[in-house]
């Protein structure tokens, strides 16, 4: 029927065919007449689109960076996946500014300058150097192309230079240097308290209302995350080499062909003993010497011990305390001229003296190590796991060829590809974007998992590599979707209680607190204002005081200071829920010495980076709101 068809299609219908297609792609674009339509916009700024598209490519970059920067202290739920979309905007918002406002008083990036920092960037490496397909392999599980990736990188590097530029502008004056020294190297006479809030805690019923209205008001706290389960295939080279059956015939060709691998040459136990020859030395000295050594050779043939003699008569630092033996040794370790002596000699026999870049040497071999070759059956095994694991992976490489354009060319099932590579199809269980155990607790396959084109395509995805330099690969698709949601009441219900009551107890011990400070304003004892509190009573306190608690420390260096007679007292809630008094009575101003200029030293210097970034800051905001930024609502995947 096509040959037909390419038959007929020659000369006025053929021209007929190309008018009626070329008409919609004129007028409309080949988006229209794919029916794709423009893409989603989610802001634009100053005339410029930030499309959807864009956006959740950058959060899903976002996601896989904090993955990687927390590892396991990494908690989805602390990224619910509106917020960081929302975040990410505003990033990409001040972004698009800084680009404009950089590119209109002229700042630019070379091709150069780009490449240098893509040369340098530790993930496109392999064995410290730069490797392409690393690099491509890289940007396609972001769903990037090298164009579209070093596009962004360039703007990123012009938005650090005006960063770097206006950074650098800010210097500390001495006056500004001084107040950070004196602040900075304060401290404060205090004394603390601690009220356990379980001492107020109360049983009493807790109404249903004030149970429904806490879980209206906090839904981000009971939302079950969003989570996928997995079919998947898995290419691994250790599997592969255990399939991998070779002959006794075949190890045997394999051993006979290379038998040095598996011998040992022959060793030798050597002393010596030397006597050094200057650099400068004329041929008269060397002789000299040499007849030194020649008259402690006759010593040595007539009965005195080598090892004894070494020790009085040899120059040579490193041997002459183990009486002269340097070992077991292997030819062509040593000197040449060295070696060709100490493997020539007969075991226990004394050489004659030998002339090298050091001196002159008397040597002596105290054992020969004859050499000896490994026998087939001693490395028959060892030679099984090498053959089965070159055999591995070179299959391993033809099988992922295989695996990638199977899985392509069938995108809405992996059946496919697990019939013509003989791989068990798998299934996970349910994951979060957290990952799990395995192949899931790398960010490349959870990234994979959680992106556009696998969870909301649903085809499959790309062949994944999950470790650099280890023979594995894995090609997914999404088999069943949880979108994130709020957990039903009645699920939390007894959570919801336990907290209404716990933040019942923490407001009783701050009314409890609140009263004992104000006596402890009105100048009543310790003992007096808290008869069963344990006082603690560190004295004089700094900044970094880590013995003392940390909302302790804070609430000390923000109370004013103490009127003569009359203590600074405060209440503060600590880590665990409890409620400390704080009380300050005398504060005492770091050491404040004579800088050397307007940002002394490395001090001055991070100051005055602060201070920049302070003002970039602030720059910044004011920037997006002279800028005219229309935004849209943010959709996220449960709204797909």
């Amino acid at each position: 029927m096509l040959q037909a068809i390419r038959e007929r299609a020659q000369g006025w219908l053929a021209w007929v065919i190309v008018a009626l297609i070329s008409v919609p792609f004129a007028l409309w674009g080949i988006q229209s007449y794919l029916g794709v339509g423009g893409e989603p916009v989610v802001a634009t700024v100053n005339g410029v689109e930030i499309t959807d598209r864009d956006l959740s490519r950058r959060a899903q970059q976002a996601r896989l960076e904090l993955r990687e920067r927390l590892g396991a202290a990494y908690d989805p739920a602390l990224f619910e996946e509106g917020r960081l979309r929302a975040e990410v905007l505003d990033d990409m918002i001040r972004q698009t500014l800084l680009l404009g406002v950089s590119n209109r008083i002229g700042m630019r990036v070379s091709d150069e300058e780009v490449r240098m920092q893509i040369l340098a960037e530790s993930a496109f490496q392999r064995d410290g150097r730069f490797d392409r397909e690393a690099y491509e392999r890289l940007l396609r599980l972001q769903g990037l192309s090298p164009a579209q990736f070093e596009e962004q990188l360039r703007q990123q590097l012009i938005g650090n230079q005006l960063l770097r530029a206006v950074v650098g502008s800010e210097l500390m004056t001495r006056g500004e240097l001084a107040e950070y020294r004196r602040l900075a190297g304060q401290t404060r006479e205090l004394s603390y308290a601690a009220m356990p809030a379980a001492e107020f805690r109360s049983d009493a019923p807790i109404g249903e209302e004030e149970i429904q209205a806490f879980y209206e008001s906090n839904p981000a706290r009971f939302q079950s995350p969003e989570m996928v389960k997995l079919d998947y295939l898995v290419l691994d080279v250790g599997e592969l080499a255990k399939g991998a059956e070779i002959s006794d015939d075949e190890l045997r060709r394999v051993y006979e062909e290379d038998r040095s691998r598996f011998g040992r040459p022959e060793q030798r136990s050597v002393r010596h003993l030397l006597l050094t020859v200057p650099p400068e030395a004329d041929e008269a000295a060397a002789e000299a010497v040499e007849a030194r050594l020649q008259a402690i050779r006759g010593r040595i043939a007539a009965g005195e011990a080598f090892d004894e003699v070494a020790r009085s008569e040899s120059q040579d630092p490193g041997s002459a305390g183990e009486g002269g033996s340097l070992g077991t040794i292997e030819q062509g370790i040593m000197d040449p001229l060295f070696d060709a002596v100490a493997f020539s000699l007969p075991e226990g026999e004394l050489s004659e003296p030998v002339r090298t870049r050091f001196g002159y040497h008397l040597i002596e071999v105290t054992e020969i190590v004859p050499a000896s070759v490994k026998s087939f059956d001693d490395v028959k095994e060892e030679l099984r796991a090498e053959v089965s694991r070159q055999r591995a992976e070179s299959l391993f490489y033809d099988l992922g060829e295989r695996l990638a354009n199977v899985a392509y060319e069938s995108p809405d099932s992996l059946e496919p590809a697990a019939d013509e590579l003989g791989l068990p199809l798998l299934q996970s269980d349910w994951l979060g974007r957290e990952g799990g155990e395995g192949v899931f607790a790398y960010p490349r396959v959870m990234g994979a998992a959680f992106s556009d084109e696998v969870l909301v395509g649903r085809s499959n995805s790309d062949l994944i590599e999950p470790e650099r330099d280890v023979l594995r690969a894995i090609v997914l698709r999404v088999a069943d979707h949880r979108v994130a949601a709020v957990r039903p009441l009645d699920e939390v219900r007894d959570e919801i209680v336990e907290e209404l009551r716990s933040e019942r107890a923490r407001e009783a011990a701050l009314q409890a607190a609140e009263g004992a400070a104000e006596q402890l304003r009105k100048g009543t004892s310790w003992s007096e204002a808290l008869p069963s509190a344990v006082v603690e009573t560190p004295g004089a306190v700094g900044r970094d005081l880590q013995s003392v608690p940390a909302p302790v420390r804070g609430l000390a260096f923000t109370l004013p200071a103490p009127v003569e007679g009359e203590p600074s007292v405060g209440t503060t809630v600590l880590e665990n829920g409890d409620v400390a008094v704080v009380e300050v009575t005398q504060i005492k101003d770091g050491e404040v010495s004579p800088p050397e200029g307007p940002s002394s030293g490395s001090e001055g210097e991070m100051l005055a980076q602060l201070l920049g970034r302070h003002v970039y800051d602030a720059m910044l905001a004011d920037m997006e709101m002279r800028a005219k930024v229309e935004r849209n609502p943010i959709k996220t995947t449960s709204d797909l």
